[in-house]
């Protein structure tokens, strides 16, 4: 496989409805998509950086840093023609796992259209549908929340997932309950609360959750393990689990009970799988997050979900669920039983159309050997 150049392109996306969490409230996405052509065929990454450095101290402005001025060239420099081969050589470099998992999935993509296969076949993918549920965000009132729910258990998503921080919690939570009490359901934190707060994250216990997802900061393993001990919820970590490594050692310390693995936290595809398979040999199951992607992001989760051990509804819901109009065609769709499909298409399956993404695109550059 030869490479010719790799293009980087920084677009906003509006959303159809503001999305809020313990962190801030948006209004739209601004992104950055990754191209890498050679051999007449182009592969597409999407970097999940944001433009702010909330979830991550990864933003839009470091992302392109470190890839135009460090990824990029190593590419060039080596040689590099595979996916593999990429993650082994950036292992030098420290950090920024988002900016280095667009580019490894935009390796991927090409590497499996040169090959005329869809990436969950090179992937070693099970499933051809994906069980997804929604994630919602908090609203302006817990009237509005529940007219959201409503909305999307009308539609046929299997599972729901809502925004909590301290005072948009237990009480949003018995409402939802109230009015949907057979639902799964579950809460996201995003690490807003500490030890502290066990006592109102124990409340919780009453409401029969799939799992609490995230209550505190990424950086405590232990607290959460302690945490876990006490409460009969499961605790799922997401932001904690960085690496293979952290995957391990939460299992051992007993900091969680499920995993939510998105394969820009962890830096790409090769370390996704690793964690995979650390949390299927100790029987933690996993499932596939979102960071609210267009459909180019959003196709290579569905490929990533397709792994034998994500046995829980991601979040992987329809095009329209965040944008009026997606980049990809054909739309990624939900099915009546609640499921999407995996794209058949070689690489991604899906095709980007470049009108859309010259339209939402701020700047753009060409990198060549």
């Amino acid at each position: 496989m030869t490479l010719d150049r790799i293009e980087l392109s920084l677009l906003y996306l509006p959303y159809v409805h503001f999305f809020e969490t313990s962190l801030q409230r948006e209004e739209g996405r601004t992104f950055i998509i990754v191209k890498a052509l050679g051999d007449g065929l182009t592969g597409y990454g999407e970097v999940v950086a944001s433009e702010m450095p909330y979830y991550s101290y990864e933003t839009t402005t470091t992302a392109w840093l470190v890839l135009k001025e460090f990824f990029v060239p190593l590419v060039f420099d080596r040689g590099i023609d595979r996916p593999e081969m990429f993650v082994e050589e950036a292992r030098r470099f420290r950090g920024h796992p988002m900016a280095r998992a667009g580019l490894e999935l935009a390796l991927w993509d090409l590497e499996a259209k040169r090959a005329g296969r869809p990436l969950r076949k090179i992937y070693g993918g099970v499933r051809e549908r994906i069980p997804v549920g929604v994630s919602l965000g908090i609203e302006n009132t817990v009237g509005d929340l529940l007219d959201r729910v409503d909305s999307f258990l009308r539609e046929g998503y299997l599972r729901i997932k809502i925004k909590i921080k301290p005072g948009w919690d237990a009480g949003v939570i018995r409402e939802v309950r109230r009015r949907f009490p057979e639902i799964d359901l579950q809460a996201d934190a995003n690490g807003a609360y500490t030890l502290q707060d066990a006592a109102a994250l124990r409340a919780l216990d009453e409401f029969g959750l799939t799992m609490l997802e995230q209550p505190f900061p990424p950086y405590d393993l232990w607290d959460h393990s302690r945490l876990q001990r006490e409460i009969r919820t499961p605790i799922c970590l997401d932001e904690s689990i960085i690496s293979e490594v952290t995957a391990r050692q939460a299992a051992e310390m007993g900091s969680c009970r499920i995993v939510n693995i998105k394969v820009g936290r962890v830096g790409g595809m090769v370390e996704a799988r690793r964690i995979h398979d650390t949390c299927e040999r100790a029987d933690v199951p996993v499932w596939c997050g979102g960071m609210l992607e267009s459909g180019i992001g959003r196709a290579h989760n569905l490929h990533i979900a397709s792994l034998p051990n994500f046995t829980m509804p991601g979040d992987l819901s329809a095009s329209k669920r965040y944008y009026a109009e997606d980049l990809i065609e054909p739309a990624i769709e939900l099915e009546t039983d609640g499921t999407v499909r995996v794209p058949e298409g070689p690489g991604i399956g899906v095709n980007p159309v470049e009108s859309r993404i010259e339209k939402a695109t701020l700047k753009r550059e060409v990198l060549k050997p």
